[in-house]
């Protein structure tokens, strides 16, 4: 094995020097520019982190209120049943939706009830 190659596989190199900073480079050009569907890569869906089933049966859910953002109210219960569908795989009918608010009023999340 060339001398090179052997120190470049072994990293044989003193940190500051140029050597060891055009490897580094090369490591960083290496995670940055390489192409997300080489290692098949997958954004997170933003439902599986942001609606969680609850204790009481298969009936009420938790919602973040980021999933509402900007929903007209009459329109909430149909998002959420298409949500809820999209999460478990299962169309579920809304009964009824009901905001949490912390002690200043904001909205913190929301509880959603399903008819079982």
């Amino acid at each position: 094995m060339p001398g090179g190659l052997k120190r470049f596989i072994l990293w044989d190199y003193a940190r500051a020097s140029w050597q060891y900073d055009v490897m580094v480079g090369i490591i960083l050009a290496f995670i940055f520019l390489t192409p997300r569907t080489w290692f098949r890569d997958q954004p997170r869906t933003p439902q599986a982190s942001q609606v969680a089933m609850l204790g009481h049966g298969n009936d009420v859910f938790w919602i973040e209120p980021e999933l509402l953002a900007g929903v007209p109210e009459d329109q909430q219960l149909a998002k959420l049943a298409g949500i809820l569908k999209a999460r478990t795989g299962k169309a579920r009918i809304v009964s009824r939706v009901e905001p949490i608010l912390d002690s200043e009023g904001e909205v913190k999340g929301y509880m959603a009830f399903v008819k079982p």
